[in-house]
């Protein structure tokens, strides 16, 4: 099967597969792997506590492979400043950035003259209109079914993906729920170009920072395992179903706030979760593809069998 597309060919990949941002397990190793594995691979600028930090991840990174990589801005973190961080992709010469979780307008602007390429996470069709009129270079289009932070509509990626396909001009990505060789070539049938996938990518042996128990959890999830919280707060996010959630969907019911949220929804709880694997002290995100998860495959292992799968139900159809 020809897997060259619009998306492979800008990016300069060998397989339109994108490593989402995955805050706080993006880094240098799961990076490298996806991209040695023909894919693109990201690190996450944000989760970084400086301008150094950045620099020498990048640094590590290309030690660890020649291939394409992107580095990911989270930039709605309460208004934490993200222009520093940009800086420094810019000064080393990243490939590529993507942008998530806010208006990319500022981080586009910074990138305007520079050979970087920009993808752009949006959730509605609108955002994809405006992310192409501010000059990105792809779009990532992620729905209801993804994991961690979503748009704030309930509209799933089957839906989404062709109504922004029709809508733009750029290249479309497709993801959320994407998990197997069977959502990638169901995405391309939608009309995107290419995917991206975060919950499947924290299921592999490269994903070092992740807890066994968190990488198990995903594992052992059925399609009633995640729940969306923060909706309260016009930030709707997806995570795997623990006692610590419950708890967050207790306050959001109360009408707690954000003052009631803050310490339950904060890094510091996430950290608890996916760095110690304290279920009933934090929470992980997830996306409902986790359903679909059922093992811990290498990344190399796991692009090889995505790519199988796909032609053989291509060839089979």
């Amino acid at each position: 099967m020809k897997w060259e597309t619009r998306i492979s060919k800008l990016l300069g990949i060998k397989y339109p597969i994108i490593q989402g941002g995955l805050a706080y397990l993006a880094y240098a190793d799961l990076a490298a792997a996806v991209s040695n594995a023909g894919g693109l691979g990201q690190i996450t600028a944000m989760s970084l506590s400086s301008a150094d930090e950045l620099r020498n991840e990048i640094r590590k990174l290309r030690k660890m492979t020649t291939n394409p990589f992107g580095v990911n801005f989270a930039i709605g973190e309460h208004g934490r400043p993200f222009e520093h961080m940009v800086e420094v992709a810019i000064e080393e010469k990243v490939p590529v950035i993507s942008v998530t979780g806010g208006n990319p307008k500022k981080v586009l602007d910074m990138v305007k003259e520079q050979p970087i390429k920009k993808l752009v996470l949006v959730a509605a069709r609108r955002q994809a209109e405006k992310a192409e009129e501010l000059g990105a270079d792809a779009v990532m289009v992620v729905g209801q079914d993804g994991g961690g932070h979503l748009g704030r509509s309930d509209v799933g990626t089957f839906t989404l993906t062709p109504q922004v396909v029709e809508n733009v001009s750029i290249p479309v990505i497709a993801s959320g729920g994407i998990v197997d060789g069977r959502g990638m070539l169901a995405a391309l049938a939608l009309g995107a170009e290419g995917i991206e996938m975060g919950t499947r990518f924290i299921a592999t042996k490269e994903c070092v920072h992740a807890h066994p128990i968190y990488k198990q959890a995903i594992i052992d999830a059925d399609e009633n395992s995640t729940v969306v919280i923060k909706r309260t707060l016009g930030t709707p996010a997806r995570a795997l179903k623990n006692p610590w959630t419950d708890k967050i969907l207790n306050v959001e019911k109360e009408d707690g706030g954000y003052e009631a949220l803050k310490n339950f929804i904060s890094g510091d709880a996430n950290k608890r979760y996916i760095y110690d694997g304290k279920a009933e002290e934090g929470f992980g995100w997830s996306g409902q593809g986790a359903a679909r998860i059922h093992d811990l495959p290498s990344v190399k292992e796991l692009i090889g069998t995505m790519v199988l799968e796909a032609e053989k139900i291509k060839e089979k159809l």
